[in-house]
């Protein structure tokens, strides 16, 4: 493997492991500081919302100025951002940290494109994209557990560890990292981070199938912002055990996504079937969990990790299917925005229901799947 494309497949790493440290561990760092449920959803939210501002542009500089130093900028920053929240000492700097971090998110995009630059082929281009995934895969089941076991230091060292990973690869990339962009936009840039979700209400063939997905998305964020504190307040969890409970989760993803779904969910199901179970797993799942029963919490786990990870691969291919072949890449860029969308609003109705009942974030989980299943049903 090129230093370059290892350079890349790192910074990826990165990025994804230190989302996955963030997730288990926030909640636990931030009663430090006396912060109320909502407030740590919020942080959650903060950083989507300015992701959700940076990406497009970050994305359209890297046509412009070039991947590299697009690329350099977003590990120095998300490096500066991961210092900022783990040295704070008070809740604004703490939101401070996270919106660095969260303006420097164009890491994986800006990372998409460059391996793009460098293949010499479609089919190494394929390679590359699915090493991407895999990479982010394995990060997102590593960065709970590294969390989780870096956290009996202290609560606030997961977050120096990863900035200082980012760093490190930062000052490697600086001195190796070559630029891939070699075909540079001239044209006037526009930047409308609004414009994917106009599109998406515009697409009256694939409206729906966006509905679907955006309600599939809240359902999960509003309960993986506030799953933490749930086990900690319910359960009395740590958060050593909550990082491994979401290692659990990815390695379910895992197992689904590489063995299961070709070798039994595609086989036994439609992809319309498919949609019907894996929003009934999600139902089924959150309202077990708001039992707050500790065996039925165990058991959601699996209904909740296999529908993650089956009916995200559905819908995209589903929208995909039905949508203009030259607009492939635009309706991939529309799903992300619709989770990004979720993923600001989803934190902040989740903090605000667990301060009033701690089961009630699922209750509203379950009831967006159960809208998204009714829609699933009446757009056959």
């Amino acid at each position: 493997m090129s230093k370059q494309k290892t350079i890349i497949l790192t910074t990826v790493f990165v990025d994804v492991l230190g989302f996955g440290i963030v997730i288990p561990i926030l909640p636990f760092y931030l009663n430090e500081f006396g912060a109320s449920a909502f407030t740590i959803t919020l942080l959650f939210s903060i950083f989507s919302f300015c992701a959700f501002l940076s990406a497009p542009l970050l994305g359209a500089m890297s046509d412009r100025i070039g991947r590299r130093p697009v690329l350099l900028l977003s590990i120095f920053s998300t490096s500066i951002g991961w210092f900022v929240f783990a040295s704070a000492a008070s809740i604004p700097f703490l939101f401070l940290g996270r919106m660095i971090d969260g303006l420097a998110a164009g890491n994986f995009t800006t990372a998409q494109s460059y391996l793009i630059d460098i293949s010499k082929d479609e089919k190494e281009r394929v390679t590359n994209l699915g090493i991407i995934g895999a990479t982010f895969g394995i990060g997102f089941i590593l960065g709970p557990l590294v969390g989780g076991i870096l956290s009996t230091v202290s609560h606030a060292f997961p977050f120096y560890a990863a900035g200082t990973m980012a760093l490190i690869n930062g000052i490697v990339a600086f001195f190796v990292l070559e630029e891939s962009n070699h075909s540079r936009n001239t044209t006037k840039l526009t930047y409308n981070p609004i414009r994917p979700l106009v599109t998406a209400y515009r697409s009256h063939s694939i409206r729906a199938l966006y509905f679907i997905w955006f309600l599939f998305c809240m359902s999960f964020v509003i309960v993986q912002s506030i799953f933490a504190l749930f086990a900690q307040q319910v359960f009395g969890f740590g958060s050593f055990e909550t990082g491994i409970f979401f290692t659990t989760i990815g390695v379910i993803i895992a197992v689904n996504q590489l063995v299961l779904l070709n070798k039994f969910w595609t086989k036994r199901f439609s992809e319309k079937q498919l949609e019907t179970i894996m929003l009934s797993f999600v139902i089924v799942g959150l309202l077990s969990m708001a039992t707050e029963k500790i065996a039925l919490y165990y058991i959601s786990f699996l209904l909740i990790g296999t529908s993650q990870a089956i009916m995200r691969i559905v819908m995209s291919n589903q929208a995909i299917s039905k949508a203009d072949p030259i607009k492939k890449g635009e309706i991939m860029g529309i799903m992300a925005s619709m989770m990004t969308a979720a993923m600001v609003i989803g934190p902040i109705l989740g903090g605000y229901l667990f301060e009033m009942k701690t089961w009630l974030p699922f209750i509203a989980g379950a009831f967006f799947s159960s809208c998204a299943l009714i829609v699933s049903r009446k757009s056959k």
